[in-house]
């Protein structure tokens, strides 16, 4: 007779092989449904709603709504598929209430300011390189940190270019984001263009032995943890006193084309975002603009009073 964790090691393989979910995913399905099992003393009683209902009740003492939302995602999706399988005769998710109201967080961006102080400490270390060594990293975080904000794109998504998703000809990325889907985004700045241009002629050889556009000192893939260790160097080196992460760049990319009155959906599409609903967290509106907007646009400001 199966059991539990058989049943799980079976989905984690039709996820891999038949809906072709990335690593990152998987892991977090197999971490997300082995809580479970530990959770369940009696695995008789695994697939009863009341057990399914309390282990959601432990998930919100311990979670933060994102983390338990996720949880329950991948717990539900396990049901459905083995429902789906004639595995089992009634779905535990059924008639259970799993709504819960879950704060929306404003995405941390970099200031405008910060960002171009950033960059101009990234390219006043290359200059001023006392190595080839110290150089050639130089060549490379500049390339890094240049694509990330010129396009939007996911940490993950920048560590995992081929070289053939990257054609300095026509200026195109070829983007694989979530879901396995794909997006194209058009590189519109020259010295971005030149950043990688020179980053491949510097490290023709090493993306050659590696199979990876973005590369670490031993010839590797470049890991994100590695962007993430290289970006705080840089923001300390630029005085910068905000923590910034990769993915504040994202943000930062969408926020900041919204203030210039681009479409959303185009930003959307650039994110590679599938629903709307996600891209709309970034419609907040800046304190920048916000007072630009009530200084300038404020019909409070188009009026004569008359106090005589």
């Amino acid at each position: 007779m199966k059991t539990l964790n058989d049943y799980i090691s079976e989905y984690i393989e039709y996820c891999e092989h038949r809906k072709r979910l990335d690593p990152k995913t998987l892991k977090a399905y197999r971490i997300d449904l082995m809580q479970y099992t530990d959770y369940c003393s009696d695995s008789s009683e695994c697939f009863c709603k009341d057990i399914v209902d309390k282990f959601i009740t432990s998930l919100h003492k311990s979670y933060k709504p994102k983390t338990v939302k996720r949880k329950i995602a991948s717990l539900k999706a396990f049901f459905h598929h083995m429902e789906y399988k004639e595995i089992l005769a009634e779905n535990p998710f059924v008639k259970l209430d799993i709504r819960f109201r879950e704060a929306k967080l404003l995405p941390k961006t970099i200031p405008f300011h910060s960002i171009q102080a950033f960059l101009s400490t990234l390219y006043t270390q290359k200059e001023q390189a006392a190595s080839e060594y110290q150089q050639r990293c130089c060549i490379r975080d500049i390339a890094v940190v240049e694509l990330l904000f010129a396009t939007g794109m996911r940490i993950s998504e920048l560590c995992s270019l081929k070289p053939s998703d990257i054609d300095l000809e026509s200026n195109n990325i070829l983007i694989y984001g979530k879901g396995a889907k794909e997006r194209v985004i058009q590189i519109g700045n020259q010295e971005v263009i030149a950043a990688l241009k020179l980053y491949k002629e510097t490290f023709v050889n090493d993306i050659d032995s590696c199979g990876y556009f973005f590369v670490n000192r031993l010839q590797h893939k470049l890991s994100d943890q590695s962007v993430r260790f290289m970006i705080k160097h840089y923001a300390e080196l630029a005085g910068i006193s905000q923590h910034i992460t990769p993915h504040m760049f994202r943000h930062s990319f969408a926020t900041l084309l919204l203030e210039q009155d681009v479409d959303i959906r185009y930003i959307q599409r650039m994110l590679g975002h599938s629903s709307i609903s996600t891209t709309e967290i970034y419609t907040h509106v800046s304190s920048s603009k916000q007072k630009d907007i009530l200084v300038h646009k404020h019909p409070r400001n188009q009026m004569d009073i008359n106090k005589g």
